[in-house]
C-alpha cells in the first residue's frame, strides 16, 4: 500500500489531534485530547513544525512532525523527527517508511544537513524501522541534560 501523504494545516487539525493524543499515550502520558490539538494549533500558527499525514483513501493512518534546528558545528540546518506514530492496524503496510521518505524529502527541498530522531530504548520496532531506513545509531560522547523550569 502507498498512502497518500498531505502536510497537516488547520484543516487537518481534527485528525491530526487524536493520532498526536495516541501518540503521547504510547509513551505514558495521560490522554489529553484538549491538550494535543492546542498544543498542535500553537505549532501550526506559528510555523514551528512540519506536520506530514498518511492516509489511505480518506482514513488517517498516522502522522509526523518535524522540528527545525540548526547544527553550529556544520553551520546547517536539520530537522528533528520528533514525532512518529502509525494506528496499529496500520503497522507493517510500509506506511512508517512513507512518511520518513517524505521527512527526509523536506531535508532535502531545504538543504538541511539531514534528520535527525531518538526513540525510547523500548521502543524496539521503531529501531528497527529507523535502521532499516538508514539511520545510524550515534552513541556519541556528549551526554543530555535537563533542568524543569
Amino acid at each position: 500500500m502507498t498512502p497518500e501523504i498531505k502536510t497537516a494545516t488547520f484543516e487537518h487539525l481534527e485528525i491530526v489531534a487524536p493520532l498526536f493524543d495516541a501518540y503521547r499515550v504510547f509513551y505514558q502520558e495521560k490522554s489529553d485530547l484538549k491538550r494535543a490539538r492546542t498544543f498542535l494549533l500553537e505549532r501550526i500558527q506559528n510555523a514551528e513544525s512540519v506536520i506530514y499525514l498518511a492516509f489511505d483513501a480518506q482514513k488517517p493512518l498516522g502522522f509526523t512532525q518535524l522540528y527545525p534546528s540548526f547544527s553550529s558545528a556544520s553551520t546547517q540546518k536539520l530537522w528533528i523527527l520528533n514525532d512518529l506514530y502509525v494506528i496499529p492496524e496500520a503497522r507493517g503496510l510500509r506506511v512508517g517508511e512513507h512518511l520518513i521518505e517524505r521527512a527526509m524529502q523536506l531535508a532535502r527541498d531545504t538543504n538541511a544537513k539531514g534528520v535527525m530522531l531518538e526513540t525510547a530504548h523500548t521502543n524496539k520496532s521503531g529501531q528497527k524501522l529507523y535502521e532499516r531506513m538508514g539511520f545510524e545509531r550515534e552513541d556519541l560522547e556528549f551526554r543530555t541534560y535537563f533542568k524543569s523550569v
